[in-house]
């Protein structure tokens, strides 16, 4: 066992370099007044920017709510109108539906009207299942939830 054969790994002749361990010091950008008037110049300069862009933006505003306000009355007139055709749609669906059934009233139970305190030809909005009863489930599910809601 005293008789291996490798040559032992040794330092170089001379011996290692030194280690450097010594504090490297950050680099300094100039003193705290410098930064300091930096940073003002800089900040005065965003608000320059800023209040002069501000009048343009602002204006911006103005014009794309003067356009919404001047649309929406056209808006709400087209999705009454698209409620009141699915209503004639639903009662076209139900007469069609029902017709063999003797005695059958459309808009009411078996010839009771669904709201006896209102008087006769007053309109009731249907709830949102009974509004879409004839519609895609997926379409009346996302109905329900988002578009029939936000009215």
């Amino acid at each position: 066992m005293a008789s291996a054969n490798y040559k032992q790994d040794m330092p170089p002749a001379g011996g290692y370099a030194e280690f450097n361990y010594k504090r490297v010091p950050a680099k300094v950008w100039g003193s705290g007044y410098k930064l300091l008037g930096a940073y003002a110049a800089v900040t005065a300069f965003s608000f320059y920017m800023y209040f002069r862009s501000y009048r343009r933006v602002y204006l911006q505003r103005v014009e794309d709510s003067d356009g919404r306000i001047a649309v929406q009355p056209i808006v709400l007139a087209e999705r009454d109108r698209a409620f009141l055709k699915q209503l004639k749609k639903n009662f076209e669906a139900e007469k069609e539906l029902m017709k063999d059934v003797p005695g059958w009233e459309v808009g009411t139970l078996f010839g009771e009207p669904l709201y006896k305190t209102t008087p006769k030809g007053y309109h009731v909005d249907p709830i949102t299942l009974e509004f879409f009863a004839h519609a895609n489930p997926k379409d009346r599910e996302y109905n329900h939830l988002f578009a029939y809601k936000n009215s």
